[in-house]
Parts: C-alpha cells; sequence; structure tokens
C-alpha cells in the first residue's frame, strides 16, 4: 500500500511541540483520559440510546477487537458511511483503537464517490448503516465491492444481510495494539472536491486533536455544553470545529440529530437542552423561518455558528433577534485553516466578517495571480500554513503540485479580503465550483457526466446565486439530436451513481458556445461568459414574465 503521510518539515513540528500545539495526545489516548474524567457523565444521545463516556469507551474498545478478528489488520483503511447515529463514534474510535485508518464518506455519496475513496485510499473495510432516508445501503455496498475486489470486509449497522452485523462484533480485547506515534495519520478525510473528485486529506492525531482543543477554547466549550450535531458529522465543519470531537475533548454532551430539519432538530434542542450547534446558511435562513412560529422551547440554546459557505451580512442580523442567541461565523477548510468570530466580538464583526484563525501561529497570505501581496482590504488569494493545515493530499501527486508551493503554503482557491482587525471576509472562488448549501461541487467532474448522454454535445456547469442555497448549479447544453427534456437528464444523472447534490438544480439549453477567434475556449472563460449573460437575460426580464 501507498504510505500514509502528512510531511510537516522537522524543525515545524518542533516549532508546533514547543509551543504547545501538538502535546502527544492521540485519540484512543483521548478516549481514555475522557472516560476516566468524566466517566458517569452523557457522551452522546441518539434515538433511544444515551451513552456516558465510560460506556463509549467500553463500546469502542469492543468494535476494536471485533474489526481485528475479522482479519483487519492495523495500518488497514476503513471506508465510514454512517448517518448521525452513536454508532458513529463507536465506530471511528474503534477504528482508532485497533490502529486502523478510517476513510470518511458522507451519506448522500454513492457508487462513483465511494469506489474512488476505496480505490485511491486502497480501503479493505466499508461501514455502513443498513439503510437511512430510505437509501438501503447494502445494495450500494454490493456494487462498490464488485468495482474494487480488495475491499473484502463490510460492516453494517442494523440489518447486515450478507455481510457482518456491528452489532455481532467479538474479538480479545486483551490483543489489541499499543496507542498510536502522535504524529501518524490518523485518518483520511475528503476535500471539497473543486476539481473532479475528492481528493483524500491524511490528518494526523498531533494537528487534528490541537485544532478542536483550540477549537473548543474559542467557543467556550465546558462539561455543561450540549452540541446539536445537526450537520452529517463526516464533515469537517460538524467533526471538529468544534464540532462532535472538541464537544467531547471538553467533556460536553453530543445530541446526533438524524435530520438538521427544524421539524426533527427544534424538539431535540427543546428536550435536551442543547446550547451550541452549527449550519449552513440555507439551513440558518431556514431554522429563522420556523422560529417565527415555533412551539418549541429554544431558549437553552446559547450559540449558532453558521459556515460552510458565506452568510451575508442581511441574513446574518437576523440571527440574534430571531433565535435569541450569538451567531458564530466559521470559515474554514478540511484542509487545515479555521476562522471564527470570537463570541464577545461586537456585533458588526460578528455579522459582517468570516472570522480570524485559531492560531497565533497561522500564516496567512493574500496574494494577487502573480503572486505578490495585495494592499490591505484589497481581495486576493487565500493561502495559509500552520500547525492543523495539511502540506500534501494522499496519493495524489498532480493535486499536491496545483495546491501547494513549495514552501508549504496550501492554495485554498478562496478569495478573501482582510479588515485592519484581521479579521477575514471571503468574496468567493477563484475556481470553477458550485457551492450548494455548503457543499462543493465540480463543474467539470459534472460536465464529464452530463457528455456521457447520447444527445448530450457539449455541457458547461456553472454555478448561479440562489437566495436559499446560496448558489444552485445551472448546466448549459447543446443538444445533439433530439433534444432531450429536462427532466430526463437529470433522471439520467441518478442513474450514474452520483450523489444526489450533484445532479443540476437547472438546464438551460442553448445552439452554441462563443469561442475565440482562433476556434480554441478556456472552459473557466466560457463558465464565466455563460453565467454572465445567463444573469444579465434574466435582469432584463420585467417580473412576472
Amino acid at each position: 500500500m501507498i504510505p500514509l503521510l502528512q510531511p510537516f518539515p522537522t524543525d515545524a513540528a518542533e516549532r508546533y511541540r514547543r509551543a504547545g500545539h501538538w502535546r502527544g495526545e492521540t485519540f484512543p489516548g483521548m478516549l481514555r483520559q475522557l472516560a476516566s474524567r468524566h466517566s458517569s457523565r452523557t457522551a452522546v444521545v441518539g434515538g433511544e440510546q444515551r451513552w456516558t463516556y465510560a460506556e463509549l469507551a467500553i463500546h469502542a474498545e469492543q468494535a476494536a477487537a471485533g474489526f481485528l478478528a475479522l482479519g483487519l489488520n492495523p495500518g488497514d483503511r476503513v471506508v465510514v458511511q454512517l448517518p448521525n447515529i452513536p454508532e458513529f463514534l463507536s465506530v471511528v474510535f474503534g477504528l482508532f483503537r485497533a490502529g486502523l485508518i478510517p476513510v470518511y464518506a458522507l451519506p448522500a455519496h454513492r457508487a462513483v464517490e465511494v469506489v474512488h475513496f476505496a480505490r485511491t485510499a486502497e480501503a479493505r473495510g466499508y461501514v455502513i448503516a443498513e439503510r437511512h432516508e430510505g437509501f438501503d445501503y447494502r445494495d450500494l455496498a454490493e456494487e462498490v465491492c464488485r468495482q474494487v475486489p480488495a475491499l473484502d470486509t463490510v460492516v453494517v449497522v442494523g440489518e447486515a444481510g450478507p455481510f457482518t452485523s456491528f452489532a455481532g462484533l467479538d474479538g480479545a480485547v486483551v490483543a489489541l495494539p499499543g496507542d498510536p506515534d502522535p504524529s501518524s495519520v490518523a485518518f483520511l478525510q475528503i476535500s471539497g472536491g473543486s476539481t473532479g473528485l475528492s481528493k483524500l486529506i491524511p490528518r494526523t492525531h498531533d494537528d487534528y486533536i490541537y485544532s478542536f482543543r483550540a477549537s473548543a477554547e474559542i467557543c467556550g466549550l465546558t462539561p455543561d455544553s450540549i452540541y446539536l450535531a445537526a450537520l452529517p458529522v463526516a464533515h469537517n465543519f460538524p467533526m471538529s470545529s468544534p464540532g462532535v470531537f472538541g464537544v467531547l475533548y471538553a467533556g460536553g454532551t453530543v445530541v446526533m440529530s438524524p435530520s438538521p430539519s427544524p421539524e426533527v432538530a427544534f424538539p431535540l434542542i427543546a428536550r435536551e437542552k442543547v446550547t451550541i450547534t452549527g449550519l449552513v446558511p440555507p439551513l440558518a435562513l431556514l431554522w429563522m423561518q420556523a422560529a417565527r412560529k415555533r412551539t418549541y422551547d429554544l431558549s437553552s440554546l446559547e450559540v449558532l455558528q453558521v459556515g460552510g459557505a458565506k452568510f451575508m451580512p442581511e441574513a446574518a442580523r437576523r440571527v440574534r433577534p430571531t433565535l435569541g442567541c450569538t451567531l458564530q461565523q466559521v470559515f474554514g477548510m478540511a484542509e487545515g485553516l479555521v476562522n471564527y468570530t470570537r463570541l464577545d466580538d461586537a456585533e458588526e464583526i460578528i455579522v459582517s466578517t468570516q472570522g480570524r484563525p485559531i492560531s497565533e501561529d497561522d500564516e496567512v497570505l493574500i496574494l494577487d495571480d502573480s503572486g505578490q501581496p495585495v494592499p490591505e482590504g484589497e481581495v486576493g488569494n487565500l493561502l495559509a500554513r500552520g500547525p492543523y493545515t495539511i502540506r500534501a493530499y494522499h496519493n495524489n501527486d498532480g493535486a499536491n503540485a496545483r495546491s501547494f508551493t513549495p514552501d508549504g503554503f496550501y492554495r485554498t482557491g478562496d478569495m478573501v479580503k482582510r479588515t485592519p482587525e484581521g479579521y477575514l471576509v471571503v468574496q468567493g472562488r477563484a475556481s470553477d465550483h458550485i457551492n450548494r448549501a455548503g457543499e462543493k461541487i465540480s463543474a467539470e467532474e459534472i460536465e464529464d457526466h452530463l457528455l456521457a448522454h447520447p444527445s448530450v454535445f457539449d455541457a458547461a456547469v456553472v454555478s448561479l446565486p440562489d437566495e436559499f442555497l446560496g448558489e444552485r448549479s445551472c448546466a448549459f447544453i447543446i443538444a445533439q439530436g433530439e433534444k432531450p427534456k429536462a427532466a430526463a437528464l437529470k433522471a439520467f444523472m441518478r442513474t450514474r451513481g452520483l450523489a444526489d447534490f450533484k445532479v443540476p438544480d437547472q438546464i438551460v439549453f442553448v445552439p452554441a458556445f462563443e469561442i475565440t477567434a482562433v476556434g480554441k475556449v478556456s472552459r473557466k472563460e466560457l463558465r464565466a461568459a455563460l453565467r454572465r449573460q445567463f444573469l444579465a437575460e434574466q435582469s432584463a426580464v420585467p417580473p412576472g414574465e
């Protein structure tokens, strides 16, 4: 197998250790300490289950022994695709304890994405739920195993069918390995996928634990904090900003919500006295709309975090008067850098910026397209380097060459400006991608799938502003032969094994794309021109037509 590495330079690693950022902590050691310190406190709530810290640790040890008893070996990679259920934590902590490497997939992912993760990570294992939101993941597992023969172990939370039941795992706890090296890779996260399928992000015990430990401090978490995991917990935001790991580190309680909808989340907030949660902007708008006619008591909610995409100031100003809690803006990425507005910031900073970095050792550059620093307050490309920002993707030399400078700065692809106080204001993306309700969609990937349809001659996918989603995807299509119906094209896309959020929201047929005088066209320029033309035409249409 290709080794899992995160190549922090020796001098940088020593500097982060001297500063106290990296303390030699590991995930197995962390859970062991939490179980000792907060033994009888409630760690996680989900459905009818309520586990104390001691119980979570026992479940994790049992899972670890069971995974190894199946024939998995320390160092093997295991794709984890679970919804927000307590077993998510017992599975991942069990994998950590067994020396296995989780590879996180989202519940929305389908065969295209999961096969890509399994192949790129060289995974041997796959952990799924029996079903979620009406979808049977056992059927998906059969397809993934067919395409990735090396993936020989499938474990199911629920009715296992032809696979292995998670509840039936059994093994010798005494045979578990010792704790891993803190500088070793703990797991693989997925990138936003702004250029094709998602890249795999190796995160170490040292760097990731620092990120959520510091986040928990910034967010004021204590053992009395109760966090509602409303977004899918495999996302970096609800996992570590401060997310479920940050809340556990502080000794608080994680409440797993199977859906972020107000109908599901509001009763949980009222019942469990939730104090903090995180949403993407479209859901924040939906919550504020629902809260105006709420019948549930939301008075326990102290902090609403909003991240994943830019939250417009006009909407941000409505959080406090509508929900009665403090807004905290979060701007970060699975590759590392995370920014927060602070809870005691002035209201104008909270509503009009996306925060400032976690660490005094976060190095932030804002550069023009030629690589020169822009004047303070001007918009430029955001680059970052620091104690929890990666230096390389896994098994992707091309992406590494594009995404990292020779001296280790990560090119985030975000366009930002910086205020005199050091806060960042997000202005958009430099690359062609759609940020749909916090899910990053590659225009290039969707175009490739559209071009597989026999009636599509060419396709260009762009982002369009959307009041509810932030951005929606629009596919401009040149047909060949008989023009297909838009609904038929969308149905075709769903047969391609894609996550549903990647299916274009809107399809527009055009007779041709404009090309340059020499007959060549830049896809980026084409997408920008189509977007400008479409928005101009829409604004010219009188209301009501």
